[in-house]
């Protein structure tokens, strides 16, 4: 029989603490937020458990009622105090290009406001085929099957959640708030030290992938 041709690859990326480190400007846009409503907001807590839907971590400061008008105030000042201060994780940019030199494409599927995520990757010169936001944990999936992604790339056990709910594998970096145990405990395929470990793990991947076609 022929042999069947492999399927295009795309591969999803989360955004937060996966491909940049915006610890930084979130502290910031944190901060503002406190200067101006008057509320004391922990920006060193808040920065160590990033992952979340932004209104989870609000909750901790304002009670229900104010919870949906700050976020919205908090999206309207995010770009101007968290886009400059962010930096990209080590090895990002090379994760992502190692996709597209292979002519997969790469898709960002995030739980941030995917205004603020696409001014991220404009500002760090990290270029995605597609960008997805508003999307936590197992809601992941939604977009990771639309896209037709074979693997899902993230640092949380949310991000686990969401590629094994899409049937993605998931391959994990402990760069975030969740170790290499609490990943491989949720149930990820694959746990890296972190990106710039990807585009040799990719080439591995994909070498047994067109050994195996499905």
């Amino acid at each position: 029989m022929p042999t069947q041709p492999t399927r295009p690859l795309t591969v999803g990326f989360d955004l937060d603490m996966t491909l940049i480190d915006s610890r930084p400007g979130i502290k910031a846009a944190y901060e503002a937020l406190s200067a101006e409503t008057g509320t004391y907001i922990d920006a060193d807590l808040a920065i160590t458990r990033l992952g979340p839907p932004l209104e989870q971590e609000l909750a901790h400061w304002f009670p229900e009622e104010r919870i949906q008008p700050m976020g919205d105030r908090y999206r309207e000042i995010y770009p101007a105090f968290a886009i400059a201060p962010t930096l990209a994780m080590p090895g990002a940019r090379e994760a992502v290009a190692a996709v597209r030199r292979r002519g997969g494409r790469a898709i960002v599927v995030t739980a941030k406001h995917e205004p603020n995520a696409e001014l991220h990757l404009k500002h760090l010169g990290i270029e995605a085929d597609a960008v997805i936001g508003w999307l936590w944990a197992e809601a992941k999936a939604e977009a990771l099957r639309e896209h037709g992604a074979a693997v899902y790339v993230g640092d949380h056990t949310g991000d686990v959640r969401g590629a094994l709910t899409a049937g993605a594998l998931s391959v994990a970096v402990p760069t975030g708030p969740c170790d290499a145990s609490a990943l491989r405990s949720e149930g990820a395929d694959v746990v890296l030290a972190d990106l710039t470990g990807f585009p040799a793990w990719l080439e591995d991947y994909l070498a047994d992938r067109e050994a195996s076609p499905a």
